[in-house]
């Protein structure tokens, strides 16, 4: 599920010129960070990423002629998941987070996020990890899990070992894997072990995805302490 990158090859999708080249500005300052290309659009968007092949599209939710979920359920399925899709918006928007997090998109920022920020979450979900915000787990996840429009597979916790469902409850929680090491008292291996079998019982493409199936499975719930 994660992996290590030597420089993020960045694909800036916005229909806002000033924005985009002020991300793409930002991003090239950093020498871990390579911005490949640029977009206005959601279509010019997924036609760059197929030519580029970026580590991480990083798109707006609200973009022209093809907004930014479209976009990135072209480019996850058009690059097998090896590119990794970051959402931007103006507007915390719930319903728009929770179907972009649905469509595979690996993390959710606004627009108003400082320069620390932009820079940690491009390279949090660039490694194949999810940027969920508790905040954002609560609102959005917990509102919309009844209501979803998201086709993700329905399962139900009996497909799961009690280990492997332990595991999908701390992911949900936001642990990464060396915090689920420790808490559970066993190797970073071993809880990779049980994310693959886990993600593959599930149909899961990302951690996105499986902290919204934990939800669904009732393991974790809305108000549920945090780590």
């Amino acid at each position: 599920m994660e992996e290590e990158l030597g420089v993020i090859r960045a694909l800036v999708a916005d229909d806002q010129a000033v924005v985009r080249t002020g991300f793409m500005n930002l991003l090239n300052t950093q020498e871990d960070i390579e911005v490949v290309g640029e977009a206005e659009d959601g279509v010019q968007a997924v036609r760059i990423a197929a030519e580029t092949r970026p580590d991480l599209a990083l798109l707006d939710i609200r973009m022209p002629h093809k907004n930014g979920i479209e976009a990135a359920r072209e480019i996850l399925a058009g690059s097998g998941g090896t590119t990794k899709v970051l959402m931007l918006t103006t507007f915390g928007l719930d319903e728009y987070v929770y179907n972009a997090l649905a469509a595979g998109a690996g993390g959710f920022l606004l627009k108003d996020a400082t320069f620390p920020e932009l820079l940690h979450a491009v390279r949090v979900v660039a490694a194949g990890n999810a940027l969920l915000s508790p905040e954002i787990t609560k609102r959005v996840i917990g509102e919309f899990v009844h209501a979803r429009t998201s086709r993700l597979p329905v399962h139900s916790v009996g497909e799961l070992t009690a280990r492997e469902a332990e595991v999908l409850t701390l992911i949900a929680r936001g642990l990464s894997n060396t915090e689920i090491a420790s808490r559970l008292t066993i190797t970073d291996h071993t809880v990779k072990t049980h994310i693959n079998r886990l993600f593959a019982k599930l149909e899961l493409r990302d951690r996105a995805q499986a902290v919204i199936v934990a939800y669904e499975l009732g393991l974790v719930r809305v108000g549920d302490r945090v780590g």
